[in-house]
């Protein structure tokens, strides 16, 4: 099974057909998986944490937007049993907790929407055990087995997220270092260059305008570790709203 990094958009991404429409011929071509492993930027917790294995209410993490928003459901199938395959892998080397009342939050399930309308896959979300490149390189690695499980891993973020950045205008226009920072991580993901991508932050240019926090951008070490060999692609590419990088990539 492939392993995957997405740009996984804000609530309005689900009016935005064209987008919608990338993301399910994505999901359409990418093998069916038996569960889905969700790792998305909005959910940072140590130690690494399991949220919910049954069907629970979404977290609604944004603010300010349309009621219609917050009326948006995904009732995925729990995966018990990837939670206990989990706490196998990762259990002999660190300790593992648990939020059984932990929903999927926007970064997890608002792509899931367009990928799985049906809502039909288990899913499991886990916590980022902090933004420490060291220790989701191995997080990656201890995660690895799964692939050869059925198991879709998705790291959900994005390569550039600066939203005092946006331009909300008909016509957005992409600044210089949105273009500058999205066209390295494209060449460094590309050749599988991980010590270059983990030490993004003095290496990548733009990097500061890019990304202010960086929580969004850690998803794709996660996802890069997990396959370090095989082919890349990048199943979307472009820009929203000016300066957020559309880049999605699959490894394996």
């Amino acid at each position: 099974m492939p392993a995957i990094f997405l740009a996984h958009g804000s609530p309005l991404l689900l009016d935005d057909t064209g987008w919608v429409a990338e993301l399910n011929q994505w999901a359409q071509a990418l093998p069916r998986p038996r569960s889905i492993l969700m790792l998305s930027a909005h959910w940072e917790r140590r130690p690494v944490t399991l949220a919910a294995t049954r069907t629970v209410p979404l977290v609604h993490d944004f603010f300010g937007f349309p009621a219609k928003y917050y009326d948006v459901t995904y009732p995925a199938p729990g995966a018990p049993e990837l939670a206990a395959r989990l706490r196998q892998l990762l259990g002999r080397s660190q300790p593992v907790a648990d939020a059984p009342h932990r929903g999927l939050d926007h970064g997890a399930y608002i792509p899931l929407v367009a990928m799985y309308p049906e809502a039909d896959v288990p899913v499991l979300q886990v916590s980022l055990p902090g933004l420490e490149a060291p220790a989701l390189l191995a997080l990656g690695r201890a995660l690895a087995p799964l692939r050869g499980e059925g198991v879709l891993i998705v790291g959900s973020g994005f390569l550039t997220h600066n939203l005092r950045a946006l331009d909300w205008g008909q016509d957005p226009v992409t600044p210089t270092w949105a273009v500058e920072f999205d066209a390295w991580a494209a060449e460094v993901l590309a050749r599988r260059d991980l010590d270059a991508l983990v030490d993004y932050r003095s290496r990548a240019p733009g990097a500061s305008q890019a990304l202010p926090t960086h929580e969004h951008f850690v998803p794709v070490i996660v996802a890069a570790s997990l396959d370090p060999s095989g082919p890349v692609s990048f199943p979307i590419t472009g820009f929203s709203m000016g300066s957020l990088t559309r880049r999605s990539v699959q490894f394996g």
